[in-house]
């Protein structure tokens, strides 16, 4: 009977002992799937963080990118969205292995874009630089052209200038002398104005090897004591001037010095001080006066 008591209490030892080593194995078991789970929640949240991390570093490649305004901005711009979009879904997401895997495929598909893209921003850049520095070039030797031709209208102008003031003809010698005209046609010089009845008036065109050749035309004008015009006393009009004239003086000239002398016939001249003046058109060329007693 003791015997049996003892196998029995041995076989009740012998079954707890086990119950207790498969509590212990079980717990052991609980214990290690947590802190597996807890490993895995933790390598998910980190590589989660990288993954942001990642497509933050993309976002600033394309704000660099974008900010240097070349043609491919609104690719770049779409592209950029896209990295956006895929950060706002990745930091709301809970997370798992799986999605973990599909966000880093999407993550390596965006990296492969953005190179390729860069590559191209790059080849843009060079272009952009030689284009920039052709325009340079040519903005240079536009600009010496621009001023050589400015050089040009200048001297042009100085040159025109100097054509046109050499090409003026010259009036030289003009002079009055009064006479007494007798009735034999004979002409006797005399300063007196009670005397005299025509008024000769003389001056020389000179030479001019580069003024035009062809028929001139002067204005001779005579002004008395009293402020008056002698002879035809015919106005005409320059641009905004008028001229009051005594006479006409024609003359064919053939770049050679010609001498023209021309009488001004009158009556009662009066004592004082006369003007003569001979215009080109509108423009004085020669003035001179004289003294009648």
């Amino acid at each position: 009977m003791e015997n049996q008591k003892n196998n029995s209490l041995k076989a009740i030892i012998l079954v707890l002992v086990l119950l207790l080593l498969g509590s212990l194995f079980y717990i052991f078991k609980l214990t290690t799937a947590a802190q597996n789970l807890e490993t895995k929640v933790a390598s998910v949240s980190t590589e989660k963080e990288n993954i942001l991390k990642e497509l933050q570093e993309l976002k600033s490649t394309y704000d660099t990118a974008i900010a240097e305004n070349t043609s491919l901005s609104d690719e770049l711009i779409a592209e950029r969205e896209k990295v956006m979009k895929l950060m706002v879904q990745i930091e709301k997401a809970k997370g798992d292995a799986s999605a973990i895997r599909k966000y880093k495929e999407q993550l390596k598909a965006m990296e492969a874009k953005m190179k390729s893209l860069m590559l191209e921003v790059e080849v843009l850049k060079g272009e952009n630089k030689k284009l920039n520095k052709d325009l340079d070039s040519t903005n240079v030797v536009l600009q010496d052209s621009k001023n050589y031709n400015q050089v040009l209208v200048g001297q042009n102008e100085e040159l025109s200038k100097t054509i046109e003031k050499a090409s003026k003809l010259s009036i030289l010698n003009l002079k009055t002398i009064a006479f007494k005209q007798r009735s034999s046609g004979k002409q006797i010089e005399t300063d007196k104005a009670s005397r005299a009845d025509v008024l000769k008036i003389s001056f020389t065109i000179a030479e001019n090897a580069v003024a035009k050749s062809g028929d001139k035309t002067y204005y001779v004008q005579v002004i008395d004591a009293k402020n008056n015009v002698l002879g035809d006393k015919e106005t005409l009009t320059f641009g905004s001037q008028s001229l009051t004239y005594s006479f006409q003086a024609k003359v064919k000239y053939e770049n050679k010095t010609v001498n023209v002398s021309q009488d001004l016939p009158g009556k009662k001249f009066e004592k004082g001080s006369y003007y003569v003046n001979i215009f080109d058109k509108g423009e004085l060329v020669s003035k001179t006066s004289f003294t009648l007693r």
